[in-house]
């Protein structure tokens, strides 16, 4: 895959974010060696891996997707995308926009008084370890769902005048194994 260049502020931003993610990734990779060494080695297993690794890639997760919808890698139905002509996948794309930002305005809605309560008493998950995944998540949520849409939107605007887009899913399987 090649990765689409930041144009525009958003995209910087989406992108930066996606590098934290990374290496959220070599974090959890980490903590859970050190988990198999500390239990099957020393015969020590600890408290905190499991939910450290279940808190660390809930946030991969959540980051991933800001990152997919800056790489325009979300799921189209490309066989009607491609049939219709460049003012129809205009159309295509401001009805997605817009659904996309109506689904994060409702997830905001819905969540911010949750996500706010959780935050200010600064809720944890009442484990052995407690750490505060439901302090930290539930606004994480509601933050990555607000880039996501401004993001859609970003891409709307920047694809605008872009020629049509058509998608040969055998030469983009060819084009993989050549890079």
């Amino acid at each position: 895959m090649v990765e689409h260049q930041a144009e525009n502020w958003m995209d910087r931003i989406s992108i930066a974010i996606s590098r934290v993610a990374m290496f959220l990734i070599v974090w959890v990779v980490a903590v859970m060696f050190y988990e198999v060494v500390m239990r099957y080695v020393f015969g020590k297993p600890t408290l905190w891996v499991n939910e450290m690794s279940l808190w660390t890639a809930g946030a991969v997760y959540l980051l991933a997707g800001l990152y997919v919808m800056q790489q325009r890698g979300h799921i189209r139905i490309f066989i009607l995308y491609d049939m219709v002509s460049r003012n129809w996948q205009r159309a295509f794309d401001v009805v997605s926009t817009l659904l996309i930002c109506l689904f994060a305005a409702g997830v905001v809605w819905g969540g911010f008084n949750e996500a706010y309560a959780k935050l200010m008493r600064w809720e944890t998950f009442g484990t052995a370890w407690d750490p505060p995944i439901p302090a930290t998540m539930k606004p994480l949520v509601l933050l990555i769902v607000t880039l996501v849409a401004v993001q859609a939107v970003v891409n709307l605007i920047a694809d605008w005048n872009k020629e049509k887009q058509s998608h040969d899913l055998v030469e983009e399987v060819l084009q993989e194994h050549v890079d």
